[in-house]
């Protein structure tokens, strides 16, 4: 009785009291500690058993070779193996299965078969495990093969093994044909309305995305359950693009669907359907279904938890989901991790931070997903001091060898300015998957290389890996940054044509950047207008950065109109159009476009930049005098403006600062927030290391031409990431060739 209901420590007591214990007793031990996932303890008593001389039965082999599997210990299962050859028990068919069982599990494929061919006395379920150990390696032709066989030796094909095999196939991604053909199985032998072997069937075909299929074995079924139920909400919830949406909706119907036939939803029917609610946006559906959670107290179960954590942060709504888990009594790792992805996504980077260190402080060990949500945060702050010690805890706890992990490391370094510690990190993973390919691309593309981030491309190309849209978003990136319109647009029509991959409003927005970069603007105003996103403010607003770039201000005038219709909160908008006119020595519309701005109550962002510097992040604003070394630097920076030729004929965009004059303005020009950044990396940074600042706003002219002047009479390499992309500094010049 302890055992089955998990109290150990009772059940132990018990059993070390007993004047005589039989092999059941220590078996029920043995099974009792697996159950509860005490492997080791497992193993010591099996061990106990043999020296207290109890002669053992099948049942003592098949629990012991039950924890091997789980552990993955095949040397300690070949040992158990052995035993059973000596006692003799090596034919029984039970035992066959148990050590098929574990051979697969720990990857020995071959030692499965061994034990297979040479078992005289084999079951239905011999053969299901040999097929399901098969599939579970992706040797489908020899699938086929031994089901064949399986059919002629006259095994009866029941709901139990063709489900098993059904679900093996599942989980494996080559395997849709064989499903395939198990399916017309099913239907020969008069199963294909069976709940078991449906549920599989339609779990099957979701996760190989062929819902079609799904709806129909779902229609089919005279009497679904729960359990087919949750298969197919499952298969729709996990339809995850853009044109998805109205399928997964299909998931909050049968939902209603289920509640409608008195149906309980179990933990998974939740955790499916808060998936639905996320990505069709439906946060307040999703809050009443969090009241319903609560009606059928499954509130704190783990994947419930990371899922309702994962609503409210996608609604913005951080705080509730700090509640929720503050509340929750299951603390484990999937609900720290979706809290601390939470706040990343929500761009509270330093909660992140500060939640994985109390998480350390604790004694809780994360896991790779953690570590890969935390290496985010120290990519968005550009923080490499703090993602090099998360690497380092990365690599002494073996997560390294996670491609998750190195991805993160990827857009960390990348983020960080460090483009090159991102390309060494890419060439030493084992394994690159699209997101690998795809944040390299990306990273190029936005440090001003194009030409490395396209050849990129065509060695993914080449390795046949696919790209999606995000890689493509890096391409035609490269393309924009790099002034090459003709290999834009081969890029653009090939997305769509070669691989399928419908254009997004981000996508259009790099060929509009692209075409006004290279001062074709009738065009770039054409193809908004053709492009379906039309009313899509960030389309007109990339136009009017153009506009600014190549000083017209009567398109400017139309596109900012347009824009500030579509968009009438947006500060970004007002700063250009007021910058575009300053440029062009027209102050009266320029004051005109600020007086607009306070009429709508808009405000702008202020200029911001931070650098790091021995751990420590200084920030600064404009004119800023806070920092306790102020002083030496506006000295450090007065010494090095000194030193430079000053180049008159650049602006500041002078909107950083606009609560100052303007016959105040020009004074101010040498005090911008990146420049006193560039200061303190000069007094405090060795002469080897790079300067690396970040800043939240677009670099203005004037502090480029100053960074290029900076970066020549100081000999250090400077790197600057601004809102849009990183300049690198060099000798004089700046990675970006001028085309910004």
């Amino acid at each position: 009785m302890y055992c089955k209901c998990g109290d150990m420590v009772s059940a132990r007591h018990l059993f070390d009291v007993m004047p005589k214990r039989d092999v059941v007793s220590w078996n029920s031990i043995v099974s009792g500690y697996f159950q509860i996932g005490l492997c080791y303890d497992s193993i010591d008593v099996f061990i106990m058993m043999r020296h207290c001389d109890v002669v053992l039965d099948k049942f003592s082999y098949a629990s012991a070779l039950s924890v091997c599997a789980r552990m993955r210990e095949l040397n300690v299962g070949k040992l158990v193996h052995g035993l059973i050859v000596v006692c003799g028990l090596s034919k029984l068919a039970f035992l066959t299965n148990s050590l098929m069982d574990m051979y697969s599990k720990c990857g020995d494929l071959d030692g499965a078969r061994r034990v297979f061919d040479s078992s005289d006395e084999l079951d239905d379920v011999s053969w299901n495990s040999l097929i399901s150990a098969l599939v579970r390696v992706g040797l489908i032709e020899e699938t086929q093969r031994v089901f064949a066989r399986m059919h002629q030796a006259g095994m009866k094909m029941n709901s139990f093994a063709l489900g098993s095999v059904l679900k093996a196939c599942s989980s494996f991604a080559g395997s849709k044909e064989l499903g395939r053909v198990i399916h017309g199985c099913v239907v020969r032998v008069g199963l294909d309305s069976d709940v078991f072997v449906g549920s599989a069937m339609l779990d099957l075909y979701a996760k190989k995305g062929l819902l079609d299929e799904a709806v129909k074995v779902f229609k089919l079924m005279p009497d679904p359950n729960v359990v087919v139920f949750n298969a197919m909400i499952a298969g729709f919830s996990r339809m995850d693009t853009e044109i998805d949406n109205i399928v997964t909706c299909e998931a909050l119907h049968l939902f209603c669907e289920m509640l409608r036939r008195g149906m309980p939803p179990s933990k998974f029917t939740f955790s499916s359907i808060l998936r639905a609610c996320n990505l069709t946006e439906s946060f307040e559906l999703g809050k009443q279904i969090h009241g319903l959670i609560f009606k059928y107290h499954l509130q704190y179960e783990e994947f419930i938890g990371s899922a309702l954590i994962d609503l409210y942060s996608k609604a913005h709504s951080i705080e509730d989901g700090f509640r929720y888990f503050l509340s929750s009594p299951k603390q484990d790792i999937v609900t720290w991790t979706s809290m601390i992805s939470a706040c990343v996504e929500n761009e509270q980077f330093e909660r992140a931070l500060s939640m994985f260190n109390e998480l350390l402080n604790l004694g809780r060990k994360p896991d790779q997903f953690t570590i890969s949500s935390v290496m985010s945060a120290c990519a968005n702050l550009a923080v490499a001091r703090s993602g090099e010690q998360i690497q380092s805890y990365a690599t002494k706890s073996g997560f390294s060898a996670f491609t998750i992990c190195a991805n993160a490391q990827i857009f960390m370094y990348a983020g960080s300015g460090d483009i090159d510690a991102a390309d060494q990190t890419f060439k030493e993973m084992q394994t690159c998957d699209v997101v690998s390919w795809s944040a390299m691309i990306s990273s190029h593309a936005k440090h001003g290389c194009a030409t490395d981030a396209l050849l990129l491309f065509q060695e993914m190309e080449h390795r046949k890996v696919f790209p999606n849209h995000i890689t493509f978003l890096g391409v035609l990136t490269a393309c924009s940054h790099g002034g090459l319109v003709d290999e834009g647009f081969r890029y653009f029509e090939s997305m769509q044509k070669e691989y399928g991959i419908h254009p997004n409003v981000k996508h259009c927005a790099c060929m509009v950047d692209l075409l006004g970069r290279a001062g074709r603007l009738t065009d770039a105003e054409n193809f908004i207008s053709e492009s379906g996103f039309s009313d899509d403010p960030v389309l007109w607003r990339a136009l009017l950065s153009s506009c600014r770039i190549h000083k017209d201000t009567e398109t400017g005038a139309r596109v900012a109109e347009r824009v500030i219709e579509l968009d009438p909160s947006a500060s970004a908008s007002y700063v250009l159009l007021y910058n575009m006119y300053l440029d062009a020595g027209n102050e009266s519309l320029a004051l005109r476009t600020r007086d607009l701005m306070k009429e709508h109550g808009v405000k702008k962002e202020p200029g911001l930049s931070w650098i790091e510097i021995g751990g420590s992040v200084h920030s600064f604003v404009v004119g800023d005098k806070s920092h306790p070394k102020s002083d030496a630097i506006y000295s450090k920076l007065n010494e090095m403006l000194s030193r430079i030729e000053r180049v008159d004929d650049h602006k500041a965009d002078t909107l950083e600062f606009e609560d100052i004059q303007l016959e105040h303005k020009e004074s101010m020009f040498n005090c911008h927030s990146e420049k006193l950044a560039v200061a303190l990396g000069v007094l405090l940074l060795p002469k080897s290391a790079p300067i690396r600042v970040m800043k939240n706003l677009r670099i203005c002219a004037d502090c480029h031409t100053t960074m290029k002047l900076f970066s020549r009479n100081e000999r250090r390499e400077i790197v600057v990431r601004d809102a849009i992309r990183f300049h690198r500094f060099r000798n004089g010049s700046c990675s970006c060739k001028d085309y910004w």
